[in-house]
């Protein structure tokens, strides 16, 4: 255990290759194939065996043999931003790794490097689980439906996130650490016509604009003030022509929350306001799901045990209690059905005073961060697999 780290560290020019490769190059939701092909070619050259699922786009390899079983888990996708960042291997094709999900897949990799070499003592099996689909909450429900938790049956789930503004060597914990996520488009329908005619038309932008303003009023004055809630329009579409009213009016939107009643009540709220609001207007307002995805409760006990093992490993490694993010993860759907744990690791670059956050044009992470990630994950896996045995 008190190599790894050092190992991890010797692998970073390939880990950063790796990383580099798979940044150019950012695939969205669930068609990944050239991320997955590269993922596919490295655990070959591995010589770590592994299946795909989800049309391809997902890959689970394995190493050791039945029972236990725990599963370590990388994100690949990517997010439809253009890059500003300024790094020399900047994305080529107009989406960007905003997210860091290039380093968790290399980092995943290079524990998949470190566990291989010590196959032939593993008293069970690790499980990797190489995800699309994150960013779109699609990812991890399409491997579950297709039975990435059996043969063998997973026992315990490792997963881990990049941190792009705390120092590298920084372990975020907690229990509750990421809320859950209703995402909905709300479709607003009217009576299209001429600019010059508006009595003639049913305006959808009207009620859509009042439905907006309705939902925000419902946070501030109907959400209770104890609880952590976000609720976000970030898509307004109606109309192509300054002349035109247009027909439809189209809102997406995401609730975060992590207390259930207050989600409920809420969820409950909006389906409400909606076709109120609407046919205040004599429009007609229609709601639909597009995720709905709970809040992501790690196992206590696997915390603990886990952030031991991470210490042990990693003398650098600083971790900090208290992770509690209105972020939201699909991975809280593995945590559902099977013990889990959830850390963010620092990846603030050195150069950087004021690091920008996730999912922002200009992101960048620290490489420094995945032999951190790559030991801690091979640190986890061992370890739970001993305590087992």
């Amino acid at each position: 255990m008190e190599t790894l780290y050092k190992e991890a560290k010797t692998l970073l020019p390939q880990m950063s290759a790796w990383r580099r490769e798979i940044h150019r190059f950012p695939e969205l939701d669930l068609a990944l194939p050239r991320t997955s092909a590269f993922v596919q070619v490295r655990l070959a050259e591995l010589g770590v065996p592994f299946a795909t699922l989800v049309d391809g786009n997902c890959v689970v390899a394995a190493i050791g043999h039945g029972s236990p079983c725990i599963l370590l888990r990388a994100d690949m996708d990517g997010l439809p931003i253009r890059e500003e960042s300024g790094e020399p291997f900047s994305s080529e094709n107009g989406c960007m790794h905003a997210c860091g999900h290039d380093l968790h897949t290399a980092s995943l990799l290079g524990a998949a490097k470190l566990l291989k070499e010590r196959e032939a003592g593993l008293p069970g099996t690790v499980k990797l689980l190489f995800q699309p689909g994150e960013e779109t909450f699609n990812g991890a429900r399409a491997a579950i439906a297709e039975g990435v938790l059996e043969n063998p049956h997973v026992d315990a789930a490792l997963g881990m996130h990049v941190a792009s503004q705390a120092p590298v060597g920084t372990v975020l914990h907690g229990n509750a650490t990421m809320a859950s996520v209703f995402g909905f488009r709300i479709t607003v329908t009217g009576k299209g016509g001429h600019g010059s005619t508006p009595e003639n038309c049913i305006d959808p932008i009207v009620p859509a604009i009042k439905i907006h303003e309705a939902l925000q009023t419902l946070m501030a004055r109907e959400k209770s003030s104890f609880a952590e809630a976000a609720l976000t329009i970030g898509s307004f579409q109606a109309g192509d022509a300054a002349n035109v009213v247009p027909e439809r009016a189209v809102m997406e939107g995401t609730l975060r929350v992590f207390d259930a009643a207050q989600r409920a009540f809420l969820i409950e709220r909006i389906r409400q306001i909606v076709p109120a609001v609407a046919a205040t207007y004599r429009a007609t307002g229609e709601l639909e799901v597009l995720t709905d995805v709970p809040s992501l409760e790690n196992d206590v006990d696997l915390v603990r045990g886990f952030l031991d093992a991470i210490t042990a490993a990693i003398p650098d490694a600083r971790p900090v209690g208290g992770l509690r993010a209105m972020g939201s993860e699909d991975f809280a759907l593995v945590s559902q059905r099977v013990p889990t744990a959830y850390f963010m690791l620092g990846a603030k670059p050195a150069d950087v005073d004021a690091p920008f956050g996730h999912h922002t044009p200009q992101v960048r992470f620290a490489e420094e961060e995945m032999p951190v990630a790559a030991a801690g994950y091979a640190a986890c896996a061992l370890s739970w697999l001993a305590d087992r045995a």
